[in-house]
């Protein structure tokens, strides 16, 4: 079964959640919206004033009139320029301010719902799908919400009155208009909402996609240059970025039938105002200025009827994104919460656990385990016996698909050997372990570690580390990891591999350091040395997803088991 396969992508919303979103983020700003529309009608409105001035102009200099008509034409023509452009102006600001409040409060909930999501289902999306909704969706709507709600308000507006204002010159000229141009815009609207939205969710998910193995090709940089693996590794970011540049070529196809289709609807209507105005001034019901009048309303509908087409467009495309934002925010208010686990006298206690990642696939299969109060217990095995899920499942990051997980009260810390520095001062990566924490409780727990040296230099606990400061080793962060877990304190921490990207030079000094972390509190260690298996209180032996063997490192050489002929061979490949 390939990774994609068996990958749950995060769900996505439908209309209607996407427009309840919308509710929320607007509750209590219902005058505003109010404000805005009578701000964008006035505009709509005073824009009618120009060309029909205009064509005012051309029947008075025909008719002969005096020079005050026509200044009387002219100042109408500036009045009702400038109080177009006051009110349409205002409008676009106020419309444009309530879209930036729907986008923020819509970002801050997906992330703060992203956050919240249980890691399980996290890791069965795969770390490219969130990332791409809060980086390339967010992205999308940001740039396109500005231009598409002002677009769609006052376009509206002006559409309706200046089909209006046609009507009031001669309803043939409104009928002309509408008949021949509207159904085309009809047709292009019907034809392009059942080109576009998949074209553009298949577009955003091949992102997602692509991100999925750009991060994990990144993640795991050192294993990819050990392993010599950067050709596969970039071929699948080649075959997925190709995917992405397949579903681009297929919305920019999308977009030119789009525009075309808009193209050909504006000829239809030219000609047959024309055609119209052609006819009323020679049966003599109509003038030359009214005819004149009723092409500048036409062509004053160029610019909204295209600027509403044309973000129809954007639209699709940014309600693709909303879709997959809201998708996240109705995840977190729905996601099934976290089933309590049950309370033991025991750091932990695992009854006949077993769990699958793919259905009929079993990764566990019955395991029990108890870990007592205080005591380290560590779990050996070959790669693929279970060792690091049953870690994930003790630390709560999965539920069992049957049986029991029990902990004893308060957090379960968990250590692997991904760790992450994030940019910013040796405080702030602190603090998230213990917002508040002293200096003084800060350096203790380094110096515990071995990492005391981290704050030797003339910032201290200011010192800023990750890409943009002092980078630290594989052993400087995995150090920095552990100082989190003695900053919280739990009565259990899980160790999956913790040392393991250290580097032997490094090791006793990890060592140290694990110890110091387990010290006084019970722990759950991945080994992956047997040395580590050696100073435990208990280790336990893993085999295709069951434990074979366990007891004390002494018992179980004794017993001359799996685990005394792997001691055997690992302290002859030492000497």
């Amino acid at each position: 079964m390939s990774e994609t396969e068996t990958r749950q992508a995060l769900p996505i919303a439908d209309a209607a959640q996407v427009r309840a979103e919308v509710r929320l983020a607007l509750r209590g700003g219902g005058w505003k919206v109010a404000g805005v529309a009578l701000l964008l009608t006035a505009g709509a409105a005073a824009g009618l004033i120009t060309p029909a001035a205009l064509g005012g102009l051309v029947d008075a200099v025909a008719d002969g009139e005096g020079p005050e008509r026509i200044w009387w034409l002219a100042a109408a023509i500036a009045a009702g320029a400038l109080a177009a452009a006051a009110a349409d102006g205002l409008g676009q600001v106020g419309a444009t301010r309530l879209v930036e409040r729907i986008l923020a409060s819509s970002r801050e909930r997906m992330v703060a719902k992203g956050l919240a999501l249980p890691r399980a289902a996290l890791e069965r999306a795969g770390a490219g799908d969130l990332v791409s909704r809060a980086g390339d969706d967010v992205a999308v709507v940001s740039e396109a919400a500005p231009l598409v709600v002002p677009a769609v308000t006052g376009s509206a507006f002006t559409i309706a009155l200046t089909v209006v204002g046609m009507a009031v010159l001669d309803w043939r000229f409104a009928v002309a208009a509408v008949a021949l141009v509207a159904p085309v815009h009809v047709l292009t609207l019907r034809w392009h909402r059942r080109a576009a939205p998949h074209v553009y969710a298949a577009e955003r998910a091949a992102m997602a996609e692509r991100a999925h193995h750009l991060l994990a090709s990144l993640r795991g940089i050192e294993t990819v240059h050990a392993f010599n693996l950067a050709r596969p590794h970039g071929d699948r970011i080649a075959r997925a970025s190709w995917e992405v540049a397949r579903w681009a070529i297929r919305a920019r196809t999308v977009q030119n039938g789009f525009f075309g289709r808009l193209n050909f609807a504006e000829f239809l209507g030219m000609g047959s105002i024309l055609v119209v105005g052609f006819w009323l001034v020679r049966e003599g019901e109509g003038s030359v200025g009214a005819a004149t009048t009723a092409m500048l309303f036409f062509l004053r509908l160029f610019d909204p009827i295209n600027r509403l087409m044309i973000v129809v467009d954007d639209l699709q495309s940014a309600l693709a994104s909303m879709r997959r934002i809201v998708g996240v925010i109705r995840a977190g208010d729905f996601a099934s919460p976290a089933r309590p686990r049950p309370r033991t006298d025991a750091a932990a206690e695992v009854a006949d656990v077993s769990f699958a990642y793919a259905p009929g696939h079993p990764v566990l299969d019955g395991v029990d385990l108890r870990i007592a109060a205080g005591e380290t217990v560590a779990l050996v095995g070959s790669s693929g016996a279970g060792k690091t899920t049953l870690a994930a499942l003790v630390a709560g990051v999965l539920d069992a698909d049957k049986g029991t997980v029990a902990v004893a009260g308060g957090a379960v810390a968990l250590v692997t050997q991904e760790v992450h520095v994030f940019d910013g001062t040796l405080r702030e990566n602190l603090d998230l372990a213990r917002p508040g924490a002293s200096d003084a409780e800060l350096a203790e727990a380094l110096e515990r570690v071995g990492a005391a040296s981290l704050i030797d230099g003339p910032d201290g606990l200011d010192t800023v580390v990750g890409a943009r400061g002092l980078e630290l080793s594989p052993a400087q962060a995995q150090m920095l990891a552990l100082a989190r877990v003695l900053l919280i304190d739990p009565p259990l921490a899980v160790l999956d591999e913790a040392t393991a990207e250290a580097g032997s030079a490094d090791s006793a000094a990890m060592d140290r350091a694990s110890a110091a972390v387990l010290d006084g509190r019970a722990g759950l260690l991945v080994a992956h040395r047997l040395d580590q298996a050696a100073s435990a209180d208990r280790v336990v032996v893993m085999e295709r997803g069951r434990i074979v063997e366990e007891g004390t490192h002494g018992e179980l050489v004794a017993a001359d088991g799996l685990y005394a002929r792997s001691w055997r061979l690992w302290s002859r490949g030492r000497s």
